[in-house]
């Protein structure tokens, strides 16, 4: 007979050095960088649709060829108000398979047309999968903006998502919009902006002043000046960096020439996200490890960065 004896790690620090994914697996962490529509578990969604979703098996050299290809290989299956809300369920499963305890996801505000033009429906759409599919899991409903819509047609639909006092952050992906921001932060909501994946520094901190952002998409081209990552220190303007979305979008040459580092060193609170995982083929544990084995960190370093994407903002 043979005695199988289950070894339990004790730490996350190692489950880094044992190369441990299941164990990795086993910890909680956070993913704060994460588009339900890209965020999905794959095996899930082939059990579910019968259609499997390779990721991409080398860089691309723009947003537009990822666009083109997540309109190819993952538009179709998502199309309508059912395929949204599969694509969210299909998230918060990747999430329980990654062992993410606090998820900030949600919807593009535009979704609404699929739903009768009504935010509330929606909504209770999104909270009832939550509630069936992973209630374990601290989901931090979000609400998202896409640079592709004209600003009076946000305006229209972000307004009713706001009065159901449910979403906690917003998140734009494109260009600088005031006034849909004021918006946001009077109805208490944390703001989150894609802005620093690529330009200049500089960038960073004018969209950081200018929508009066608590958190930054990506952000890492603040990296570039002493003085924009200091201004990021002092006020505690966290990162949600996504280090394998970044390579495999050209932004930086390899992960062992990731800025996260600098970041990290110069006082920038950053976490550890996944972006697209039905993109780029990365849950949040192999994230952590592609940073580990890339020697960018230590293990105590990145146990750091796991709990403080597990705390309140703030703390």
């Amino acid at each position: 007979m043979v005695l199988v004896i289950a070894v339990t790690m004790t730490s996350f620090q190692e489950a880094l050095t044992t190369g441990d994914l299941e164990a990795r697996r086993s910890f909680p962490k956070s993913d704060l960088h994460n588009h339900a529509f890209g965020g999905g578990n794959r095996a899930w969604i082939a059990r579910m649709i019968g259609h499997d979703i390779a990721p991409l098996d080398s860089p691309l050299s723009s947003m537009a060829q990822m666009h083109e290809w997540v309109a190819e290989h993952i538009g179709p299956l998502f199309d309508g108000p059912r395929g949204r809300l599969t694509a969210f369920e299909a998230t918060l499963v990747q999430a329980q398979h990654d062992g993410v305890s606090r998820l900030e996801v949600g919807e593009d505000v535009w979704a609404i047309k699929l739903f009768d033009g009504n935010a509330e429906k929606l909504t209770r759409e999104l909270i009832s999968i939550h509630a069936r599919a992973a209630p374990e899991i601290e989901w931090i409903p979000q609400l998202g903006m896409s640079r592709h819509c004209d600003i009076s047609s946000l305006i229209k639909w972000l307004e009713p998502f706001l009065e159901l006092g449910v979403y906690r952050t917003i998140d734009l992906s494109g260009d600088e919009l005031a006034q849909l921001y004021r918006m946001a932060k009077e109805a208490g909501l944390r703001l989150k902006a894609h802005v620093g994946e690529w330009g200049d520094a500089d960038s960073v901190w004018r969209a950081v002043e200018q929508l009066e952002l608590d958190e930054v998409q990506h952000g890492i081209a603040a990296a570039g000046s002493a003085r924009v990552m200091r201004f990021l220190a002092d006020n505690k303007i966290r990162l949600n960096i996504c280090p394998t979305s970044n390579v495999m979008l050209g932004r930086v040459d390899s992960l062992a020439a990731h800025p996260i580092r600098t970041l990290f060193d110069a006082g920038v609170l950053v976490t550890i996200n996944t972006d697209d995982v039905l993109v780029f083929g990365h849950g949040v544990s192999e994230e952590f490890w592609t940073l580990f084995d890339a020697k960018l960190f230590d293990a105590d370093e990145l146990e750091s960065i796991r709990l403080a994407g597990l705390a309140d903002p703030g703390q």
